[in-house]
């Protein structure tokens, strides 16, 4: 479907100095996908999204849209296939002085569709996104939310093949970003529509995006499909977001004179659901104390992450050599085993 190769993208500043923005992107994304590139400001995210409709020329690589070189294409020809390419973005960027409907008619007048059609497709459009009571209001009279709304009906009203999100949801708040999100899936559901997608946030990618792409300093380090990159992060750069993400950091009172083993665990699939913890306190005769944790639901498939301080139930001091080899016997065995039966385990503190 989109097909991104060798894409560099530079920026000319005085005394020819120069800024790459992009560096060597390739990318292949799939009819239907929603693909998400995620990565902190400056990473050059916004800059390789405007090149899929040449809104910036990349420097140097070829755009491929359903098999038409769109890069070597100018003037009405470029026009023609961008038509064929929605683009919402972080500001709405509506028109202040027309109407919810005229903003939405726009679209379609540029791309010269008769008043019968604009007058048929405006309101199906506006039913689609849920503002079929608010044609006659302005920009000024609507809620951020109720904005998004409008500029996703303008994108999507000449049926396009493609839709581009610059950060959607960044000017909204928490529940009004779900709406949203939740609007764009059944839109791509519904009509087909492959959507690129670009978040400084990963809980927007993990809410909506089937695949992503890291972006840091220009380039792309990493690609999967949204649970392995959450569930697997391979890079450095990506394991911080991911971390960022779950934020299972402890307060110090809690990690302050530990006794026991302190245990980081992620639990994949099936297995986040299954009762190991209860299972291994049971078996190996040790207390599990559960500090932090959570289970995160992508798609249908489950990450769980836990924090647990395990030890033995009778540990005390003032016991025997043999007795206390005894008790690390049983924790390293009970590490063992929650080792054999989750997906990965880290020991924080023993």
């Amino acid at each position: 479907m989109i097909h991104l190769e060798g894409i560099h993208v530079d920026f000319f500043g005085k005394k020819k100095t120069t800024s790459r923005a992009v560096n060597d992107v390739s990318l292949h994304i799939a009819q239907g996908e929603v693909f998400g590139i995620v990565g902190t400001s400056g990473a050059g995210k916004s800059t390789l999204l405007r090149t899929i409709n040449l809104l910036q020329r990349p420097t140097q690589g070829v755009v491929r849209i359903n098999g038409v070189t769109i890069s070597e294409l100018k003037g009405r020809a470029l026009r023609q296939e961008r038509l064929k390419i929605g683009m919402i973005f972080q500001h709405f960027n509506l028109m202040h002085t027309r109407t919810v409907y005229e903003n939405v008619a726009f679209s379609l007048k540029v791309a010269h569709k008769s008043k019968d059609e604009i007058r048929q497709r405006v309101p199906e459009i506006l039913e689609l996104v849920g503002l079929h009571d608010k044609a006659h209001a302005y920009p000024s009279q609507l809620s951020g939310g109720q904005k998004q709304r409008v500029g996703i009906a303008r994108a999507i009203a000449n049926h396009p093949q493609v839709l581009l999100c610059d950060e959607p949801t960044s000017a909204l708040d928490l529940e009004t970003s779900a709406q949203i999100l939740a609007l764009l899936k059944e839109i791509n559901s519904r009509l087909g529509i492959t959507i690129v997608l670009i978040s400084h946030e990963m809980n927007v990618i993990k809410s909506i995006c089937d695949r992503v792409a890291v972006m840091h300093k220009g380039e792309v380090i990493e690609t999967g499909d949204v649970f392995s990159i959450f569930a697997s992060p391979q890079q450095p750069f990506t394991q911080q977001l991911v971390k960022h993400t779950f934020n299972l950091d402890l307060p110090e009172r809690l990690t302050k004179d530990l006794r026991g083993t302190l245990l980081k665990i992620l639990f994949l699939d099936e297995r986040a659901e299954d009762p190991v913890l209860s299972e291994v306190a049971v078996r190996f005769g040790i207390s599990v104390n559960i500090l932090h944790g959570k289970i995160e639901y992508i798609g249908n498939r489950a990450i769980g992450l836990l924090v647990a301080l395990i030890n033995d139930k009778h540990a005390h001091h003032d016991i025997s050599a043999k007795a206390l080899d005894a008790q690390k016997r049983r924790l390293a065995a009970a590490v063992e085993y929650i080792k054999e039966n989750t997906a990965h385990v880290e020991v924080l503190h023993a």
